[in-house]
């Protein structure tokens, strides 16, 4: 099914207490080059669209290749590290994903950049879910275990809201190909700490791959969100879109079929029938969205309408990812403290603030740069205060055992989300002349209220979680 959580014995040796924080920093280094990589190329899709001379749709496959294909195989991935070995497949996802960043680097068209992202997306399925395994089996003590998947979660949010920042520093220096080369150097360290430091660990029961329920889920996923991105140039209700609708329904539908008759799905749909968990995953695909409408239709509205460089418009998004940085850490310890009631609220009342200011943003002259990095700074405040009760609500009263398959379910909603997002911000800009963005992005600022505001939901469902942990004690997964 997924990468699993060990109860309490662990597959590898009992570790120090600097040895198990040493595996979590480099598990956590992995994870930020992940999350950056998600976000750090939307900085420089003009400079790209330039460069290989593709319009908006093209540049969204940029993104989205990778997100999709991420999403599509965190689970199978998780399923692989506990059957061949978690440290095995971790530095195999290194090597996926390192050498796919130098063929981004390289890529002479616009049609091998985007095949060569949705190799990154392989490499980086290996990363993410046993990056998490690595950490849970290295942390045998419930508490110690809280607080590292309480820092993992906190480092993903953050990489993803510092991406835009780094890559509009790197493109200004270096060009758009430089948000790429970045990767080699930092995969070849993570190799070496990672063959140092990591010791080999398995599931403690290898679960079998679900390959039709694997092909189902792609499909379902890719249809989806391509007929989202083709939408503008094909027409919404042409025949093709209308047969793209009916194989994401038919794939859909047969994947939940497949899924409730298996012995080891890919996804336990049984999960959804808890409400915490359930709201939880669509609060991930509403954080996540929301976050990839504002990168995406930011970096079209600075550099396009306003004319501002690469490097001037990563530096806007600093408030961004400045309340990501300062919110994250704190949001962790609230939800340790407090449980995740609190935090959730903090974080759905700033996005749906910071969608709102955007809302009334106008053409380029009339729109005051004031109102703009207030604006960034709200959404990114909300989007650190969302991940880790968001983590905390998916798996909070479930046993270990199964707090990783949550763990990894929630993960690919993440990836759904920012897939989603970009497909619907492309699609709101697509064709749209520079002094006509303003009104044209208004819809993708009110959906990101509207993410914001679900979150409230997502607050109220997880004070049902109170209950079993009380049951549970020190088992509870974080």
């Amino acid at each position: 099914m997924t990468t699993t959580i060990p109860a309490g014995a662990a597959t590898a040796p009992a570790l120090g207490a600097r040895r198990r924080w040493t595996v979590l920093a480099v598990c956590a280094l992995s994870m930020f080059l992940i999350g950056v990589d998600t976000t750090i190329v939307n900085v420089g899709l003009p400079a790209i669209g330039r460069g290989l001379g593709t319009d908006t749709r093209g540049l969204e496959w940029v993104v989205d290749a990778y997100t999709l294909v991420l999403a599509s195989l965190l689970i199978a991935s998780g399923a692989l590290a506990d059957r061949f070995g978690r440290r095995r497949v971790f530095r195999c996802g290194l090597a996926v994903f390192g050498l796919a960043s130098l063929a981004c680097a390289l890529a002479p068209s616009l049609g091998l950049l985007v095949a060569a992202r949705a190799v990154q997306g392989v490499g980086a399925s290996m990363l993410s879910p046993v990056a998490l395994a690595i950490v849970v089996n290295a942390m045998p003590d419930p508490r110690e275990r809280a607080r590292a998947i309480g820092i993992w979660a906190s480092v993903f949010g953050l990489s993803m809201a510092a991406g835009p920042v780094i890559g509009g520093s790197l493109i200004a220096a270096f060009g758009w190909r430089s948000v790429f080369w970045i990767n080699a150097p930092v995969v070849v360290g993570a190799l070496v700490l990672v063959a140092v430091f990591v010791p080999e660990s398995r599931g403690q029961r290898a679960r079998r791959l679900d390959l039709p329920g694997q092909l189902l889920l792609t499909t379902a996923l890719c249809v989806s969100v391509g007929v989202l991105i083709e939408g503008p140039r094909i027409g919404w209700a042409s025949p093709a879109a209308l047969a793209c609708y009916a194989v994401a329904a038919a794939a859909a539908a047969a994947f939940a079929r497949v899924e409730l008759r298996r012995a080891e799905p890919l996804i336990d749909l049984r999960l959804f029938r808890r409400p915490p968990f359930a709201s939880a995953v669509l609060g991930a695909v509403a954080v996540f969205a929301a976050l990839s409408v504002s990168l995406l239709l930011t970096t079209l509205y600075l550099q396009d309408a306003r004319g501002w460089t690469p490097l001037a418009a990563g530096a806007a998004t600093l408030p961004l990812a400045l309340g990501a940085t300062v919110c994250a850490p704190w949001s962790g310890s609230l939800t340790g403290r407090l449980g995740p009631r609190r935090p959730l609220l903090l974080a759905g009342g700033f996005t749906a603030a910071g969608g709102l200011c955007m809302v009334v943003m106008g053409p380029a002259p009339d729109t005051s740069v004031p109102l703009l990095l207030s604006a960034y700074l709200l959404i990114g405040i909300g989007f650190g205060f969302a991940n880790a009760p968001l983590t905390h609500t998916a798996v909070g009263g479930l046993p270990p055992s199964r707090a990783g398959v949550a763990g990894a379910v929630t993960s690919t909603a993440r990836q759904v989300g920012s897939a989603v997002g970009i497909a619907v911000a492309g699609a709101l800009a697509a064709g749209v002349a520079p002094d006509g963005l303003a009104r044209a992005s208004r819809p993708g600022w009110l959906l990101v209220t509207a993410c914001g505001l679900s979150l409230f939901a997502v607050a109220r469902a997880s004070r049902q979680d109170r209950a079993p942990k009380a049951r549970s004690g020190s088992r509870t997964a974080p």
